[in-house]
């Protein structure tokens, strides 16, 4: 017997027994069922809506810019900032010392010209006469002709100086275009005004804050799924806790290209009764291009999900889909990212992949994906059902101590 265990071929099978049984044992004693490896959730209907955001700024519907056509010094201001206006409303004067002077030095050219034309008349008068009595040549009749004509222009031009110097006089008066509130007021008394290359501006005028826009840019990669009228939800700092409404009133086709990054300029109308909304605040805009309702929805995290002995390498966290399911998407005839415009058609949708647990292991699902809105995505074919269990994610780690390498502990006899 006892030759018989120094035998080589025995050891080995004790050996082999022995590890056998203690491989049992631990299976038995530590290891962790899927259940209790990962976590589940289970597949349910809802609702979903695709949205395309961007940031804006929220500005008048109409603004003008208030100039002026004469240089000067401002003399007197008759509104503030945030003043209310009517349409003909004195805004600001000017000097006009210099203005009034040049109207003064206008007339009296015109008394000059008025009097040169009075003696050309009075010598033609006289030529014609002598000339019937052949006293003069027919020339000189020709000379007092065309001496009263030049006169005659000579006049209509001072009168036409006179007539802009006036215009210039009253133009150092600024009134309002139109009724609004100032918005913006860029000079003060004592200032000197030039307008002799172009209009500065002295005042910004909003004609209506209860009707308000704002001016959005959106990637060329939303905008196809955006419409003029489409319902438009939007928040500003000012007042977080609210959300506002608006509607897409145009979408203007000149792009911005910056860095590469092409945007185009969707301009959203809002109504503004409390006028709470005030020019120049920043609105994050949000526009929902697809809604789905009563679809199966599964979470986002469980297509991202892959277990860890399959040797494929975990998608990062703002990454829905792999190329490989990019390349299922263009060989089923559709785009991945793109905007489905029609529920439940597979050229519409991309796929994708989740797990299920079945006799105690993983087993993949093939799906195919419709509209997302970053936290669940729609399910449009495949062989996955309501309710059906998949899983989102490994179990929490956050339970075990710090430092631990995911050992079980060990065990005291």
């Amino acid at each position: 017997m006892k030759k018989l265990l120094r035998s080589p071929v025995a050891l080995f099978f004790i050996t082999a027994a022995v590890i056998a049984a203690g491989i049992a044992t631990y299976r038995q004693l530590y290891m962790v069922s899927p259940e209790q490896q990962y976590r589940f959730q289970a597949v349910e209907k809802g609702d979903i809506s695709q949205t395309v955001s961007a940031n804006g700024t929220i500005n008048p519907v109409t603004l003008v810019n208030v100039g002026t056509q004469v240089s000067g010094t401002v003399k007197k201001l008759y509104v503030d900032f945030n003043s209310k206006v009517q349409k003909g409303q004195i805004l600001l004067e000017l000097d006009d010392a210099l203005l009034s002077a040049q109207q003064k030095q206008s007339l009296a050219n015109v008394q000059s010209a008025i009097a040169s034309l009075e003696l050309a008349t009075a010598n033609e008068a006289r030529m014609r006469s002598l000339f019937s009595q052949e006293y003069v040549s027919r020339q000189e009749l020709d000379n007092a002709i065309q001496a009263k004509k030049a006169a005659q222009a000579q006049l209509e031009l001072t009168q036409a100086t006179v007539e802009k110097d006036r215009a210039n006089l009253a133009y150092s008066v600024i009134r309002s275009p139109v009724s609004g509130v100032v918005v913006d007021r860029s000079v003060d008394v004592g200032q000197t005004v030039a307008a002799s290359l172009q209009t500065p501006t002295l005042f910004k005028i909003a004609q209506d804050l209860s009707k308000m826009q704002i001016d959005s840019n959106f990637a060329e990669a939303d905008i196809g799924g955006i419409q003029v009228g489409q319902a438009v939800r939007f928040t500003v700092d000012a007042f977080a806790e609210r959300r506002f409404r608006g509607e897409v009133k145009q979408i203007r086709l000149n792009p911005t290209t910056v860095s590469n990054v092409v945007t185009y300029d969707v301009v959203i109308n809002v109504d503004n009764p409390e006028q709470i909304l005030l020019p120049g605040m920043t609105a994050y805009v949000s526009i929902a291009v697809a809604e789905r309702k009563d679809v199966l929805l599964v979470p986002n995290a469980a297509l991202r999900f892959k277990p860890a002995n399959t040797g494929i390498p975990k998608p990062s966290a703002n990454q829905s889909t792999t190329p490989n399911q990019k390349n299922d998407a263009q060989k089923n005839g559709g785009r991945p990212g793109d905007t489905p415009g029609s529920a439940k058609t597979k050229h519409d949708a991309f796929s994708g992949k989740v797990y299920v647990l079945e006799n105690g292991a993983l087993k993949p699902v093939s799906v195919l994906l419709g509209v997302t809105d970053n936290r669940n995505t729609e399910i449009v074919g495949g062989e996955l059902k309501s309710g059906e269990q998949i899983v989102i994610g490994e179990a929490q780690t956050a339970d075990k101590p710090s430092g631990s390498s995911g050992r079980p502990p060990m065990r005291m006899f």
